[in-house]
């Protein structure tokens, strides 16, 4: 496309919206136990899951939703509820709400081309590799031993695959790394490590200059790495697997998609995700989340306006949604600590995981403030059950205060007396960056 063609669709789509701007209402009288809002816009592609991420970027569970876009207007109603199951009554929560999806609001181009970012105060690593244990310590121990300070990053797993989105800047200043050399290695030691000597499948390292929104991209990752291919279903337990079903509707025109599984935050944004990045137009849809188990259906069109048209892409749908929601199922142990942002962290504390022979599953790493917040999911070898004793022994070694245990065996106390953590000690100290996991390459 030419940029005289782009900036006359630019300028089309801003006269389009100021003639028929988006309408947001919010209700706290209409249902008795959810916030129900109402968002009426002009239909364009993408515009479904650009709603839904705004949302689900709130943390606010959709409950119920209903959807409608046939034609030039788009309706959609949705449920939501806190992560306490109360009506939103944040009124900071609510005008931000308006104004995102409201008149004034600027939603993002769902097609613009994606990337690693770089900005004043960091710069964005992709990593795409085979998953095995002990994978992410190696991955932050690089990027320390490099200097590198990890401010942000979220890391997914599935079908024997990792995918990782990582925010990192310089050690000394606090910037964003630029230096094509230094940027060179880092790809290279990374792509070394994420090989992890497995020839038939590959490893990727990317740095590039533009954004999306980091769940949408690991979504985009692995979809692309086609993970939704399964290397042994036999490793899989069939009662996790959701209940996906596509089928034709011919008298409308429509493929009819219904899914049904155990329901979970942010599961709405991984199925409208999938289907948006995969060319599928949402003209209807029925979402019912209320119980333990979620019920969605989806009346789509591909984006050439044809129904689903062979048994193969009947298949490859039902795979790449059956990925798209087990990649964020989080049935291991749940593992939060909240401790002083220290260069190095993440690196030690995925160091204690591997000592203690657990494995990550998904792990969420965010700073703010100079505090780090860290999430992550664990299992033991071999997917086993973590048991209490190394539990304990973590917990000795980090601190109580530190590190908070969620999904543990009733065995083990939460707030049990630990002397002295080793690990907050460490914290007080600039000795801890490098504990010769890996050699320097300064």
């Amino acid at each position: 496309m030419s940029f005289s063609s782009h900036y006359m669709d630019d300028e089309y789509e801003k006269l389009f919206r100021r003639m028929n701007p988006p309408r947001v209402v919010i209700d706290n009288e209409a249902c008795k136990n959810a916030t129900v809002i109402r968002v009426d816009s002009a239909n364009k592609h993408g515009i479904l899951l650009e709603v839904v991420q705004i949302l689900t970027d709130l943390n606010l569970i959709i409950t119920k939703a209903y959807i409608s876009s046939d034609g030039g207007w788009f309706m959609d109603v949705f449920n939501v509820t806190d992560q306490d199951g109360n009506k939103v009554t944040d009124e900071a929560i609510l005008d931000y709400i308006r104004k995102s999806l409201g008149p004034e609001s600027c939603f993002p181009s769902p097609g613009r081309s994606v990337g690693v970012k770089q900005t004043m105060d960091h710069t964005a690593i992709e990593l795409m590799g085979s998953d095995r244990p002990g994978l992410l310590s190696e991955v932050s121990a690089v990027l320390t031993n490099l200097k590198c300070n990890i401010v942000n990053a979220e890391v997914w797993t599935h079908n024997m695959r990792a995918a990782a989105v990582m925010h990192v800047n310089d050690e000394e200043t606090g910037s964003a790394i630029t230096d094509p050399q230094r940027l060179s290695l880092i790809k290279e030691l990374l792509c070394n490590v994420l090989g992890g000597g497995n020839r038939k499948r590959g490893a990727k390292t990317v740095v590039t200059d533009d954004s999306t929104h980091t769940d949408r991209r690991l979504h985009q990752m692995m979809f692309a790495d086609r993970d939704y291919e399964r290397v042994d279903d036999d490793d899989f337990d069939e009662k996790q697997r959701p209940n996906v079903n596509v089928v034709n509707w011919s008298d409308k025109d429509y493929s009819v998609v219904t899914i049904e599984s155990k329901d979970r935050p942010k599961l709405l944004f991984d199925t409208v995700c999938t289907l948006t990045d995969m060319q599928y137009v949402v003209f209807h849809a029925n979402i019912d989340a209320e119980g333990p188990q979620a019920y969605q259906e989806y009346y789509i069109k591909h984006i050439d306006g044809s129904p689903v048209k062979s048994d193969a892409e009947r298949q490859r749908v039902i795979q790449c949604l059956e990925a798209a929601i087990e990649r964020r199922v989080s049935e291991g142990l749940k593992l939060e600590i909240c401790t002083t942002d220290r260069v190095g962290l993440l690196s030690n504390v995925t160091r204690i995981f591997r000592e203690n022979s657990l494995t990550v599953t998904r792990a969420e790493v965010t700073t703010k403030g100079g505090k780090a917040v860290n999430t992550f999911y664990v299992r033991g070898a071999s997917g086993c059950v973590v048991d209490s004793k190394t539990i304990e022994s973590i917990r000795q070694t980090i601190g109580n205060t530190i590190l908070k245990v969620k999904g543990s065996p009733e065995s083990v106390p939460q707030d049990s007396p630990t002397r002295s953590s080793i690990f907050s000690g460490l914290f007080k100290s600039r000795s801890f960056v490098n504990f010769g996991l890996v050699k320097s390459y300064s």
